[in-house]
């Protein structure tokens, strides 16, 4: 208590608190509007606190290049919490090709978790990810990420930003988000393509049918029906997900250690 209480500890504190912080501000789950803001910030001084006494602060020293470091501080915990959002989104992404195939893609609702406008699908898709990542205790891991982050990233390392290597990750990463969105999404939209075939045969061979009266009834059956049937393939792809969004978290601590 003695050393929380000397004033040259809080600068090292607060390098601590900048980067946890902007770390839950990016992060799915945490990040959300229904969570309070005052469990936001208490639950981030009190992991602050936690860290504050298991990291080597030996080596760091408070100069003029404290504002550097709290921006560093900041932008790390905001890239890897984004990295991780970018990942999950694949899951609403997929939910949007689905609606686009359905019909559905007019009838957008809105998060309240975030304030945007998100596909009916996606909302599904997404709400069952997010009780899989809770029942797995995944949001344990998100926090113990930010903790472990400090063996890749220590507070005074220099973090290389303009790194082109760091980019190339980023963009590879967001291109295999779109994939699993596909993969996702592949099951669906390929029945609703056989049925959108079948409609057109049946459009030239039964003129007085009005298919766009009976169609979307039928596509909204159909994608229902592939949804319920496909349900336990699409938690193994969300397992998939979470690995991958693990590992893409970790791999761009790496890249910014300079590993």
């Amino acid at each position: 208590m003695l050393e929380l209480i000397n004033l040259s500890s809080i600068p090292i504190f607060l390098l601590i608190f900048v980067r946890v912080i902007s770390f839950f501000v990016a992060l799915p789950l945490f990040s959300y509007r229904t969570i309070p803001t005052q469990f936001k910030i208490g639950f981030s001084i009190f992991l602050s606190f936690i860290m504050f006494y298991t990291l080597d602060k030996s080596t760091i020293t408070i100069d003029d290049t404290f504002v550097f470091l709290l921006l560093k501080e900041a932008s790390v915990g905001l890239l890897i919490g984004l990295i991780a959002f970018i990942i999950l989104s694949a899951v609403q992404i997929a939910g949007g090709f689905i609606d686009f195939q359905m019909g559905f893609a007019i009838a957008n609702v809105i998060d309240p978790q975030t304030g945007a406008q998100s596909p009916l699908i996606g909302q599904y898709f997404y709400i069952i990810a997010l009780l899989f990542l809770l029942s797995v205790n995944g949001h344990h891991l998100l926090i113990d990420g930010i903790v472990n982050s400090y063996q890749f990233i220590p507070m005074d390392a220099f973090v290389p930003f303009a790194n082109g290597s760091i980019a190339e990750y980023v963009i590879s990463i967001f291109n295999r988000m779109f994939v699993i969105a596909f993969q996702i999404a592949i099951p669906i939209v390929g029945c609703l393509f056989l049925v959108d075939v079948a409609l057109g045969m049946i459009a030239r061979t039964v003129p007085q049918l009005n298919v766009f009266v009976v169609g979307l009834p039928i596509k909204i059956f159909v994608s229902f029906a592939v949804l319920l049937f496909f349900l336990s393939l699409y938690v193994m792809l969300v397992k998939s997900l979470f690995e991958l969004m693990f590992e893409t978290m970790r791999g761009l601590m790496q890249l910014f250690g300079g590993a």
